[in-house]
């Protein structure tokens, strides 16, 4: 399959509601309004392709952009890729749900989401935060350096209620997701999130909204969800 017949397959399973309930979540034109499970056929018949995932990623079309994640190859992107990615990432839904879940699974993924957290960015920081929540949860706790993801915990303490809003989201998820998929850190992950509290964010045009890692946390204890790994990022 070509580009163009991508193009036509999502179009022609583009519903209006859909579009609406994204536009209402920040996409804009162009887009035709795909539900992600829709896209699975396509995907089958196509598996993974990166040159025809880059060409659907350059379109800027929503749906294009979102189908170009399912048939990344991660481990063919370079980290100029992923930066190229990045900055085409208009808004949460791509930058956290795209290109973060794509980096997640490249073995570069730590390295470059380092160095978006450190960006001053928000939606670069709030895409670094977020590869973390999805490395975290799939991954085996080994892979991982505990006195890092500590320091970590003490950046988020110290720096959440003072960063961009859409990085606020990815922060409180980062401590529910140490708090719940890596066990050598769910003590200190628990105590980070008492003592940052209720993270308050602001949405455009609606009541501001409180974030509660604790009590998110306590939940995921209280239904035996502790050291949950996820089989495979990408759906």
């Amino acid at each position: 399959m070509n580009l163009e017949m991508v193009m036509q397959e999502l179009e022609a399973l583009g519903k209006e509601r859909t579009k609406k309930i994204y536009v209402s979540n920040g996409a804009h034109e162009p887009l035709f309004g795909v539900a992600t499970g829709a896209m699975k056929p396509i995907f089958r018949k196509i598996k993974l392709n990166q040159p025809l995932a880059d060409q659907l990623y350059a379109t800027g079309n929503y749906d294009a952009m979102y189908f170009a994640g399912i048939i990344a190859d991660p481990k063919a992107m370079t980290e100029a890729d992923f930066d190229r990615w990045m900055d085409a990432a208009y808004f949460y839904m791509l930058s956290d749900f795209v290109v973060a879940v794509t980096l997640a699974e490249a073995d570069i993924a730590q390295e470059v989401a380092d160095k978006w957290i450190a960006s001053g960015e928000e939606l670069r920081m709030s895409a670094g935060w977020s590869c973390y929540c999805w490395l975290l949860g799939n991954r085996p706790d080994g892979e991982f350096s505990e006195n890092k993801l500590a320091k970590m915990l003490d950046h988020v303490e110290n720096t959440i209620h003072d960063s961009p809003e859409r990085t606020k989201y990815a922060m409180s998820n980062f401590i529910y997701t140490v708090g719940v998929s890596y066990l050598p850190l769910h003590d200190k992950a628990v105590e980070t999130a008492k003592a940052v509290g209720p993270v308050e964010v602001n949405r455009d045009k609606t009541k501001s909204k409180f974030l509660h890692a604790s009590e998110n946390i306590q939940k995921a204890v209280d239904k035996g969800q502790l050291g949950f790994k996820r089989k495979h990022v990408r759906c």
